[in-house]
């Protein structure tokens, strides 16, 4: 949606009842609007009932999301944690979560179901967003199999120097790719701030499989830990980036 000061919107029906319903703001209520592209909108409430107006009053430039772009790649987890993942990770400032189909991901999604879950997602991002303040929401991507986010040539025996492929961990050479492994790698408080973008993969409720950690390898990912403990999927990717905030970002 265009916003710009001025000017007078009327809010989509989802928005007008969580103004009008849950929070309770009535006619004169001052309450703040952002469209995804940065900054966010003051402005005043008018009308009532389904009908609600919002006059924009003046912009402020300022940019809520987290210093670090921080990519999540998560494997795909059962029941409501997806939800609950992706909800804190638009919380924290996450740019981007990337789901993916892992070897052992016990949820399987294809066809309408697939697309009815992306949709969800996405939502959840945007209700979170709504609900911290972000005024960037995080994108929710497009499923891939772990196997397609990495590259084939990952897969088939080819170091990421000699790969050659179209996919995300192929494109972005400059984007550093963390993996979660805990009995392995460095402790993320022992590493550098990162000097880029940073994909961080996490892995499905049984962990990732000796092929796929094999091949995570070849495409460039650095195995890291997150002290001796084995941390939920749900858990493990909210608490690497909270920590990387609390280490290098606005914590």
């Amino acid at each position: 949606m265009s916003l710009s000061v001025g000017t007078e919107i009327v809010l989509p029906r989802e928005l007008a009842h969580h103004a009008g319903q849950v929070l309770r703001l009535h006619a004169g209520d001052k309450l703040v609007l952002f469209n995804g592209e940065g900054g966010e909108f003051r402005g005043s409430l008018h009308g009532a009932g389904r009908e609600l107006r919002v006059s924009l009053e003046d912009y402020d430039a300022r940019d809520r999301q987290a210093p670090l772009d921080i990519t999540l790649v998560q494997a795909l987890a059962v029941a409501d944690k997806m939800d609950w993942i992706v909800q804190k990770a638009a919380e924290l400032g996450v740019r981007r979560v990337q789901p993916v189909a892992a070897e052992r991901s016990v949820l399987k999604l294809v066809g309408d179901r697939e697309a009815k879950r992306l949709a969800h997602w996405r939502q959840v991002a945007i209700s979170a967003a709504e609900q911290c303040g972000c005024n960037r929401p995080l994108q929710v991507d497009e499923m891939q199999t772990l196997a397609g986010w990495l590259g084939k040539d990952a897969l088939q025996g080819s170091s990421s120097d000699d790969a050659s492929d179209a996919s995300p961990a192929g494109r972005a050479r400059n984007v550093q790719r963390w993996i979660l492994h805990p009995e392995e790698g460095e402790r993320l408080s022992q590493l550098k701030r990162p000097a880029g973008p940073v994909a961080l993969l996490v892995g499905p409720e049984g962990g990732w499989s000796a092929t796929e950690l094999a091949a995570a390898g070849r495409a460039g990912c650095q195995p890291v830990a997150m002290g001796p403990r084995v941390l939920r999927t749900e858990t493990a990717g909210v608490a690497a980036v909270a920590a990387m905030l609390a280490l290098w970002g606005d914590f």
